[in-house]
């Protein structure tokens, strides 16, 4: 779990950038029992965005996974946050290091305005880590969450 900041962008997606996006979790998903998701708002209600990241993946209801593998990336874009929160089961394999890499990445690309590209890498990147730990089980598996983007104030 980190934390780092971006430069802001007008408008944070275009419609093609957000279905880029959420092809990546979907295609994602399809390889684990893992869950991703992200969430952008405008403002972080708190001074560390991991907190407010950590109230929005209880809220969100994450932690219901059955085997607590969920990742939820947030953007508060006016503010120049971002966070990634790891549900206990991921967050114990991934260790803090995998979590300041996948921030690394992403901003790097938010500093170029390459939003939904640093996105995407850090989506498959959480994948490939779900996949390898938490392999798909086309008989038992099923999607515990909605893969979607979820837009803040």
């Amino acid at each position: 779990m980190a934390f780092f900041f971006l430069k802001r962008k007008a408008r944070f997606f275009t419609h093609e950038e957000a279905s880029r996006v959420l092809e990546a979790i979907r295609s994602s998903e399809q390889k684990t029992s893992g869950e991703i998701r992200v969430f952008i708002e405008s403002r972080c209600k708190y001074v560390n965005p991991i907190d407010r990241a950590a109230e929005l993946f209880w809220l969100l209801q994450m932690d219901h996974t059955q085997e607590r593998n969920a990742v939820l990336i947030y953007i508060a874009s006016k503010d120049h946050q971002v966070a990634i929160w790891g549900d206990d089961g991921i967050h114990k394999i991934a260790g803090p290091d995998f979590w300041k890499n996948e921030i690394g990445l992403v901003i790097n690309h938010f500093r170029h305005n390459a939003y939904a590209e640093g996105l995407v890498l850090a989506i498959h990147d959480i994948g490939d880590l779900l996949s390898q730990h938490f392999p798909y089980k086309p008989t038992t598996d099923k999607n515990e969450l909605p893969d979607d983007i979820i837009f803040g104030h």
